[in-house]
């Protein structure tokens, strides 16, 4: 059986350990981002460093049930984790959150042979996930439509199929992907999940998908021609493949509003810090109603969402599907984000579009939040949808919770 990891967390109320993971990243983890980015052995061995200095104070996988080897907070406490450790992309690697969605699904539906195989080395930080969606050739907005096809031959799946944007399949021990098995079923139904190692014949990364900012990042496009697989790498059920997607995704979208919170904060740090020292046409640029504006706009918006996000997050954590709230503030936080960013580098003026400031980086990556994890436009209707139709059934949508 594989080894578990225990990582002691601290015995800390929740305002103490967010100071503590607050210190460690502004400390050990925002210092060492510049050396990070250039990538190459470097790069490992400073990702690798901090992971183990993440482990050593009890900062590690935070979110994770301890029986896994995670630090065993609630949801709602690594929900505000979440916000903390939102302040660099690169603190989501160094403190092992970045598996926390592949590790929840393989702990919900994996066999225990799945789990010793793939979840506990995966949580130890020993190997990476990444999971096969979206498809070129069909709408990611609607994964219905996907084609990739596997069928059962004797004890083994054989798969093919065309997927993209698989994030990490170049660093990746194992893709888990979505594909559909029962193709009479209902729509819903027609698809399920099976884990598919990297190094199996047929699994072919065709490239790495130039992105904005990013030549050489890690959204990969893969074949999949006659894989095999055994039978035992199936993901739950035949069909589930919604099902399990979903409660991946559901949580998903709370970390990454908590994340962007956390993005749009450091942003708004770096915009007050600007205005109170930069000096134009006669005053600070703090002094200047305009700026003003910006500064009272962005505290608004942020709090507004952080509110937003948390109002749907005790909705999961007390089992409840939430999708409105969740759609809400997946629309309306990536709004949030790319705004503040985007006055934080108009104030900082040419600085802000240079690499001397993360903002250029963090103006790309916030431009991403609108389509990933379902864009904007079908969360919309989904909210339009799912509230008219509470009127149609006569039980009306509120804000104010008097029907709960």
């Amino acid at each position: 059986m594989s080894e578990r990891i225990h990582i002691e967390t601290p015995n800390l109320p929740l305002k103490a350990l967010k100071f503590k993971v607050r210190t460690f990243i502004d400390e050990k983890v925002i210092p060492a981002e510049a050396a990070y980015d250039k990538g190459g052995r470097d790069a490992e061995e400073i990702l690798l460093d901090l992971q183990n200095l993440a482990k050593e104070e009890g900062l590690w996988a935070l979110g994770l049930p301890r029986e896994i080897g995670g630090g065993g907070l609630s949801f709602m406490d690594y929900v505000h984790i979440n916000e903390i450790i939102g302040r660099s992309e690169l603190a989501m690697f160094a403190l092992g959150t970045h598996t926390a969605q592949d590790a929840t699904m393989l702990n919900l539906y994996g066999t225990p042979e799945q789990k010793d195989k793939w979840l506990y080395p995966m949580v130890r930080g020993e190997i990476n996930p990444s999971v096969g969606l979206t498809e070129p050739e069909v709408a990611g907005s609607d994964p219905t439509l996907i084609q990739t096809t596997a069928v059962l031959d004797g004890n083994e799946w054989v798969i093919n199929g065309h997927k993209w944007f698989t994030t990490g399949a170049n660093r990746a021990a194992f893709t888990s992907v979505f594909c559909v098995t029962e193709p009479e079923a209902s729509r819903h139904r027609r698809a399920s999940m099976i884990i598919v190692p990297t190094d199996t014949p047929g699994y072919e990364i065709v490239r790495v998908v130039p992105t904005m900012g990013h030549q050489h990042g890690g959204h990969c496009e893969i074949k999949l021609t006659n894989v095999r697989v055994p039978k035992g790498h199936l993901l739950g059920n035949r069909g589930e493949g919604f099902v399990i997607a979903q409660k991946r995704l559901g949580p998903g979208r709370i970390y990454h509003c908590m994340r962007w919170l956390g993005q749009a904060q450091r942003a708004f740090d770096l915009m007050c810090e600007r205005s109170l020292k930069r000096y134009a046409h006669g005053s600070l640029l703090s002094e200047k109603q305009m700026i003003q504006k910006f500064i009272a706009d962005s505290a608004t918006e942020i709090q507004a969402a952080r509110l937003m996000t948390l109002e749907a997050a005790k909705k999961i954590d007390q089992g409840e599907e939430a999708r409105v709230e969740i759609a809400m503030i997946k629309v309306f936080g990536a709004k949030v984000l790319h705004d503040v960013i985007d006055r934080a580098i108009q104030v900082h003026g040419a600085l802000g579009v240079t690499g001397d400031t993360p903002l250029e980086k963090m103006y790309r990556e916030a431009r991403y939040a609108r389509i990933y994890d379902g864009p904007d436009e079908v969360h919309t209707a989904s909210i339009a949808r799912r509230i008219l139709k509470s009127y149609k059934e006569g039980t009306g949508w509120n804000l104010e919770g008097i029907n709960e």
